[in-house]
This record gives C-alpha cells, sequence and structure tokens, in this order.
C-alpha cells in the first residue's frame, strides 16, 4: 500500500474510533451506575421504615427515617476518628455539592463513650458540613437499635466500625447502601438523584 494511502487509512480508522468512543462517553457517563437496576450503589433488603429519634451535636431532636419530601443520607461514624470517617465526610459534601441541593444528612455515632457534642460540632466543622450533615449522638438505648437495623456494628477497642452510607427514601424505607470502599461522590450524587425523581418505587 503506499505511503499516502496508509496514512490516509489510519486517519480515518483513527476518526472512527475517537467518533465511538465520544458515543459512549456521551450515552453512559462516568456517574452512571455499572448494575443492572439502575443504582450505583447496592440495593438494600426490604426493611420496613422504621423512625428513631436522638439528639444531635446542638441538642436539637432528629427523626431519622420520618417520611419527608425527599430522600435522606444515613452514615455511621465517630468524632475522634483519623481515616475511613473524614474520606466519608467529604464523600458526602462532595455528593451534595454535584447534586446542586442539600438533602437530610446524618452522621450516626459509632462511639457514644467518646462523641460529644463539642467533638461533632469540630468534626462537622474540619469538614465543611456545618449546617449540611447533623451529628446524632443520644440516646445510646436508640444508637444501639439503630446500629442493628441497618446492620452496623459500633466502634470497639480491637474493631473498627462498619463503614457504611444508606440511603433512605421518601417513605423512610433503606434503599441504596454503600461500603466505603465503594463509595463515590458521582455514585452518590447519582443514586439521591434516582430517588428524587422517580420517588418511593424504582
Amino acid at each position: 500500500m503506499a505511503p499516502r494511502l496508509r496514512l490516509a487509512v489510519l486517519a480515518v480508522a483513527s476518526m472512527v474510533m475517537l467518533a465511538a468512543l465520544a458515543v459512549v462517553l456521551f450515552v453512559h457517563p462516568k456517574d452512571e451506575p455499572a448494575s443492572a437496576n439502575g443504582f450505583a450503589g447496592a440495593v438494600r433488603p426490604e426493611i420496613p421504615p422504621r423512625i428513631w429519634t436522638l439528639a444531635d451535636q446542638d441538642g436539637r431532636l432528629a427523626r431519622v427515617g420520618a417520611p419527608s419530601a425527599g430522600p435522606s443520607i444515613v452514615t455511621f461514624l465517630y468524632t475522634h476518628c483519623q481515616d475511613t470517617c473524614p474520606v466519608t465526610a467529604s464523600t458526602v459534601r462532595g455528593a451534595l455539592d454535584q447534586l446542586g441541593r442539600d438533602v437530610p444528612a446524618y452522621a450516626v455515632s459509632v462511639d457514644p463513650a467518646n462523641d460529644t457534642p463539642d467533638s461533632a460540632r469540630a468534626f462537622l466543622s474540619r469538614n465543611h458540613l456545618t449546617g449540611r450533615m447533623r451529628f446524632l449522638l443520644r440516646p445510646d438505648t436508640t444508637l444501639q437499635q439503630v446500629w442493628t437495623t441497618f446492620g452496623i456494628r459500633p466502634q470497639e477497642r480491637e474493631l473498627e466500625h462498619t463503614a457504611y452510607v444508606v440511603l433512605l427514601d421518601r417513605t423512610g424505607r433503606q434503599r441504596v447502601g454503600f461500603p466505603a470502599d465503594k463509595l463515590t461522590p458521582e455514585g452518590l450524587a447519582h443514586d439521591l438523584r434516582r430517588l428524587l425523581r422517580s420517588g418511593t418505587h424504582t
């Protein structure tokens, strides 16, 4: 094949490949989930919704799981954590930024013996979530019920707590879960958008 013809063929082939890549990126953006159910996270089991009343870092009561106009975020953190918890908090903040609006976001204490209102306020401030997330601290008996219902192991001296983020739909039912190693701002924002768009059943 003549050199000029060979170059022309290579140029055409390159343009075809670039066009195909553009179509793939357009149809399947980077935050599109890979799972067949349409969510980026894992669909939670059919657990009946429950409402828990807990006090936050400012002593105000929060009703986690209460029916609302949209979804909410529930995660499980402790205020003196130096690794997984700050990363989780940062990821939640990034998802809210990508979503373009805030939804109710709750950090449920997994170390109530050491989490205090002051340390919770400091944690939220360090992670730029003051006013965007509520850190739920008391009462301990209710915290234990929440851990059990969500399948969470609390922080212990020799064992790290279960690092998980769960999305509740507008009825308060657990819909989607993300283990910490699968959590991304894009995936979390995607699933929040889907729950906001589609109501209670998807």
